[in-house]
């Protein structure tokens, strides 16, 4: 079977693929694809029969072995009662001073639990020494679904432990109520990584024993999270991540020891890495770009001893098989997938980067290739492409390969010597890293022109991929006009994802759940303006200071996944942190070319916002004011004036979007609601923004009677502590037959329409 298949594994780990994509992507289509892509191979006979019976077999396994995750099919029924749960420590136990966490294998199901505690106390050193790898547990508790995405863009945390097995969760509410004894094997070299952790966190200095970690063992989590998401937008967080030219650094720097030192023998030295590179795989964190690089050196260390030959392509293919046959869940892993993409391209051009006799420009190609070849993947996953990225990685990646990277595998054992020879080694890391450091941040300051999008379909993927191959085969064949049309159209296909806002006559108006809060964001159709109402926040109790949890978390995440670099207008209703607390952290980051607050909007606030950052101009707008944004008209129809009150004071906006007439209310109380129907008396509304999050200040009858809604929209957090909305208020919205649109209850709620008019969509239905 290995001499039929010889050559030609890659088309095996295609079909493989193809099988997993039609699970991600559930199109039949795939399936089509897929099948006409064989005919095609062996009606032109491209392909031996063997080849594509074998391919056709694992394409169907494959349909039926990949498990599919969907969060929104997960079943709401689960225990609500305390009960025991018993099963074995799956892989390993993470346990630092705010959380205890690990999941909990089920012996009769083989459901797998994740098992949390966030402690108040100290948790007590039996219980940390009994949780290791592999024991036995008996676990009480309440199980629980783990919080799901409430907003389009936003993290999806159930998905994400869904990709990894995991349904449930369940909270200890103490240590205590977890026993466990005994340990697997494995535990041992789980406990060997804690230790040196540890042991280089209290020889290091802080700035440099985050690098060492995250290099050498994979841990990346104490990185400075300003550096880690500048590395992030310049695609360079795979320079971070432990990959192939760690583990051949590893094995060069082994074979020099052993062999050329005349400490072993080549043959034991080979034997020694084929037992040396897995227990390294596992002490770096068993990331699958580790697992992928060390599975193939170990096979073509066992290929070479046994004198067969396989090629890369063919090596690479089988690993990939390995791994998923490993585990199913790991082809959900976004490290898997990019590091499967990039090895596998770079190894399909490496013909076209050989005939190349220059390193730096056979570094270029490799860029070029390494970024070209995942664009639809960091898409779907971060909503960013940053051409320039091809470049500044030339710069980097000889950095971190040439003087990084081995130097801080040539640190670790130093470690152990004496402090002051440690510290020495330590200054020199400092002065030259912090500069590269410095110098990729001026490159973020100043050279940031990323696009902004939402993820590629499925049929623009495959065009994509398709486009890319045959512009990269042309390349390798030479034939230069033909390839730069390919390039011109697959350049042109990522540049009109990128503009499709541009182009699509549909508008969104968003009420984005941000909890206990207000932030409304509309997009005009053609994407002729993008309007922000508010832009509230979480704070802190202890300084009453505005976080930046919801920007980060929710409206940055949103911004990216629609392409909206720059806001037309932020408006503010009032000064309140609820509204108002972002704002900041939106100026900070993004082009604000209005920003509209009322008369009377507090001033020292005011400055605190604009402080330092890019606002082209500031409006006081007042009662009968128009504004016109991107050709949409909003009509200032409050406050009436200073009523010296924060809320009282709330701009009110009146417009009509989609064919339907709007009010934003901001947190006016029933006064003002009474003042504004007896101002305007005739006016009319389709759409109202309960006040005050559905506080009972607010939301008169007489004044539902006079603007006769049909839709009300009430942005409030689950389970308040207000007890928001109020009971009175959603009686009386029913009363009136008003269709009721909470955040609490369904997420972020968006408006799409176009000329003929719109429809309410919810993102948790």
């Amino acid at each position: 079977m290995n001499e039929k298949l010889k050559g030609y594994w890659h088309f095996v780990a295609f079909a493989a693929g193809a099988a997993i994509i039609n699970v991600y992507v559930n199109n039949g289509w795939v399936i089509l694809a897929f099948l006409l892509w064989l005919f095609y191979l062996y009606f032109y006979e491209r392909l031996r029969v063997w080849p594509i019976i074998i391919s056709l077999i694992v394409f169907i396994f494959f349909l039926s072995y990949i498990p599919q995750v969907e969060s929104h099919e997960v079943k709401e029924t689960i225990p609500t009662e305390e009960a025991n749960y018993k099963g074995s420590i799956s892989g390993p136990v993470t346990i630092t001073e705010d959380k205890l966490e690990f999941v909990l294998k089920e012996s009769n199901s083989e459901q797998r639990l994740l098992i949390l505690h966030f402690p108040k106390t100290h948790i007590e050193p039996h219980v940390i020494n009994s949780l290791s790898a592999g024991a036995e547990c008996t676990v009480r508790g309440t199980v629980e679904l783990p919080t799901e995405s409430r907003n389009p863009g936003q993290f999806d945390y159930r998905n994400y432990l869904l990709t990894k097995g995991i349904t449930y969760q369940l909270v200890l509410e103490s240590p205590n109520h977890v026993s466990c004894d005994g340990s697997s094997f494995i535990d041992r070299f789980y406990t060997l990584r804690n230790h040196l952790l540890t042991h280089v966190g209290n020889r290091l200095g802080e700035f440099t024993a985050p690098w060492l970690s995250a290099i050498v063992f994979g841990d990346d989590s104490n990185i400075d999270s300003d550096t880690e998401e500048i590395f992030q937008r310049w695609s360079l967080t795979h320079i971070i991540a432990i990959s192939g030219s760690n583990i051949g650094l590893i094995i060069g720097l082994c074979y020099f020891f052993l062999i050329k030192l005349n400490i072993m023998t080549k043959e034991k030295s080979q034997w020694l890495m084929v037992f040396l590179m897995p227990v390294y795989a596992m002490l770096a964190g068993g990331e699958p770009s580790v697992w992928r690089a060390t599975v193939m050196v170990v096979i073509f260390i066992l290929l070479n001893k046994y004198k067969f030959t396989f090629s890369y392509t063919d090596v690479l293919s089988i690993v990939f098989l390995l791994l998923i046959l490993f585990d199913a869940y790991i082809v959900y892993h976004v490290g898997f997938q990019l590091s499967f993409s990039v090895t596998f391209v770079i190894l399909l051009s490496k013909q076209w980067i050989s005939e190349t006799q220059s390193p730096f420009w056979q570094v270029l190609q490799i860029s070029f290739i390494s970024q070209m070849a995942i664009i639809p993947i960091q898409l779907a996953y971060f909503s960013i492409f940053q051409p320039l990225s091809i470049i500044i990685n030339l710069i980097i990646i000889p950095y971190f390969t040439l003087f990084v990277i081995p130097f801080m595998y040539i640190l670790l054992p130093l470690t152990f010597l004496p402090k002051s020879i440690v510290y020495l080694f330590d200054m020199i890391f400092v002065s030259i890293h912090k500069l590269v450091l410095s110098f990729i941040e001026f490159i973020d300051a100043n050279f940031f022109f990323p696009f902004l999008m939402d993820s590629f379909s499925t049929m623009a993927t495959a065009l994509y991929f398709i486009l890319f191959f045959i512009f990269m085969n042309d390349l390798q064949c030479k034939r230069l006009k033909r390839s730069f049309l390919s390039g011109i159209l697959f350049c042109c296909l990522i540049m009109g994802v990128a503009a499709k806002p541009y182009f699509s006559p549909v508008g969104t108006v968003t009420m984005l759940d941000i909890g206990q809060g207000d932030a409304f964001l509309i997009e005009l159709p053609y994407r002729k303006g993008v309007v922000m109402i508010d832009a509230g926040a979480k704070f802190s109790f202890e300084d009453m200071e505005a976080t930046e949890s919801v920007y980060k978390q929710i409206l940055k995440p949103y911004f990216y996944s629609r392409g909206i670099r720059k806001l037309d207008a932020l408006i503010l209703t009032h000064e309140d942190l609820d509204h108002m607390g972002s704002a900041s952290f939106i100026i900070k980051e993004m082009e604000v070319e209005k920003l509209i607050v009322s008369e009377y909007f507090d001033e020292a606030t005011l400055n605190e916002i604009i402080t330092g950052k890019q606002t082209n101009e500031i409006m006081k707008a007042k009662r009968n004011d128009s504004i016109m944004l991107g050709g949409q008209e909003f009509l200032v129809v409050g406050p009436s004036g200073d009523h010296l009150s924060a809320n009282e004071n709330s701009l009110v906006l009146y417009t009509e979007i989609g064919g339907k007439k709007w009010l934003f209310t901001g947190d006016i109380g029933k006064s003002e609601e009474k003042e504004l129907i007896e101002t305007y008396p005739n006016i009319a509304v389709d759409v109202l923004k309960v006040a005050h999050h559905g506080s009972n200040t607010s939301t008169d009858q007489s004044f539902l009677n006079v603007i006769d809604p049909q839709f009300a929209l009430i942005s409030v957090g689950e389970n308040n502590t207000y007890g928001h909305p109020a009971l009175e208020v959603i009686e009386s919205l029913n009363d009136e037959e008003i269709v009721i649109l909470r955040t609490d209850t369904y997420g972020a709620v968006q408006y799409i329409y176009n000329r003929q008019g719109g429809t309410f969509y919810t993102h948790n239905p």
